[in-house]
C-alpha cells in the first residue's frame, strides 16, 4: 500500500461530503466518478445546461488534489489543440513539442460533441493508450489520467455524433439529473449567501484524499473476488443485449469487462471483498447504456436504452 494511504476506502467515502460543499445532491454521479478513477476509466456526463457538470468535476479534482484542465470543444478545435504539437524554436533552430491540455490528471472535455470527428479522433489514442504519439514518438500521460466529457442531451444543432469507437472507450455514461425541489432551494440559498462556483477554496473545499489513496484503492479493487456464476451472469447480460429486438447493436466483450471492473469497484466501496449480482445490477445501466444502439423504429416508439437494459436485467436469470 502506498505511503499515506492507511484507509483509502474511508478517504474516498469522505469525498461525497466534501463535494457537497460546492455541489448540492448528485451523490450517484460522484460515486460514478470515483468508480471511474478507481478503474482508470473515462466518464461521459450527460445533462442539460446548468446542472453543475463542470463544477462537479472541478470540485472532485480539488478534493483529490489532482491536476485538472478544462478544454472547451468547438467546431474549429484542431487535434493539436488537444494533444499538443511541435513548435519551432528559433533559438535552438529545432522543433520542440509543446504539450496540450491532455497532459493532466483529470481532463474536462466540455461539450465534447461540438467538435468534428477529426478532432474527436485525437482522443482515441489518448483514452485507450494513455499516451500521445507525435512524429512517431510516444509521450506517456500523467498517472492517474481520466477524461470526464460533458454533452447536452437536447441540443443537436452544431453538434456531431460521437463515433461508436470513441463511445466504447468511456467506462461509464452518467446522467446528471435536475435537482429535487429541496436541493434546488439549497442551491439558491448558497448563492444568496455569496457562494462563488469559481472559488472553491472560499466554499471550504479541501483535500480529503490523494493519488496515493486512489492507487491503494485500485490495488484493493483488483483483489475483490468474483464467483464463476457471477462471471457467467455478466456474459449472459451482454449476450441478451445482442438479441434484443429493440437494439441493432448490443454490448461487446469490452462491455462485459467494463461491467466486471465497475462492479468490483462498487462492491469494494460498499465494504465487501466479493461481487454479488446486485452489484452488477447497480452499475449495469451506467456501464452499458452508451454501448448499445437502438433500432430506428424503437427510437420512434420512444424506447430508451435504459428501458431495454431494465428489460434485460428483469429477464436474465439471477444466480443464487
Amino acid at each position: 500500500m502506498p505511503a499515506g494511504s492507511e484507509d483509502p476506502r474511508a478517504a474516498l467515502q469522505r469525498l461525497r461530503a466534501e463535494v457537497a460543499k460546492a455541489v448540492v445532491g448528485q451523490d450517484a454521479v460522484v460515486t460514478g466518478l470515483v468508480i471511474a478513477l478507481l478503474c482508470r476509466g473515462h466518464v461521459l456526463l450527460e445533462g442539460v445546461p446548468g446542472v453543475a457538470k463542470t463544477l462537479l468535476v472541478r470540485t472532485i479534482a480539488a478534493a483529490l488534489d489532482l491536476d485538472a484542465k478544462r478544454l472547451q470543444f468547438t467546431p474549429d478545435l484542431m487535434p493539436g489543440d488537444v494533444t499538443g504539437s511541435p513548435v519551432y524554436d528559433p533559438r535552438s533552430a529545432a522543433f520542440e513539442f509543446r504539450t496540450g491540455p491532455v497532459f493532466t490528471n483529470l481532463l474536462l472535455a466540455d461539450e465534447i460533441n461540438r467538435t468534428p470527428p477529426k478532432t474527436q479522433s485525437a482522443l482515441l489514442e489518448v483514452m485507450e493508450e494513455r499516451q500521445v504519439s507525435v512524429d512517431g514518438m510516444p509521450r506517456p500521460l500523467p498517472e492517474p489520467f481520466i477524461v470526464a466529457a460533458t454533452q447536452n442531451p437536447i441540443e443537436y444543432e452544431g453538434t456531431y455524433p460521437l463515433p461508436e469507437a470513441q463511445l466504447d472507450r468511456f467506462l461509464l455514461k452518467l446522467t446528471v439529473p435536475l435537482p429535487a425541489r429541496d436541493e434546488e432551494i439549497g442551491v439558491l440559498r448558497a448563492h444568496h449567501a455569496g457562494f462563488d462556483p469559481r472559488d472553491l477554496k472560499a466554499a471550504g473545499v479541501q483535500r480529503v484524499a490523494s493519488a496515493a489513496d486512489l492507487a491503494a484503492g485500485r490495488a484493493s479493487v483488483q483483489r475483490v473476488g468474483v464467483a464463476e456464476q457471477v462471471l457467467a451472469y455478466i456474459v449472459d447480460l451482454c449476450r441478451a443485449t445482442r438479441t434484443s429486438p429493440s437494439l441493432e447493436l448490443g454490448a461487446s466483450p469490452r462491455g462485459g469487462t467494463a461491467l466486471l471492473v465497475t462492479a468490483k469497484a462498487w462492491a469494494w466501496l460498499a465494504g465487501r471483498d466479493y461481487v454479488t449480482p446486485d452489484d452488477i445490477k447497480a452499475v449495469a445501466r451506467a456501464t452499458l447504456r452508451h454501448r448499445v444502439r437502438l433500432r430506428p423504429e424503437a427510437e420512434l416508439e420512444g424506447v430508451t436504452a435504459d428501458a431495454v437494459l431494465d428489460s434485460v436485467l428483469a429477464t436474465v436469470p439471477t444466480p443464487r
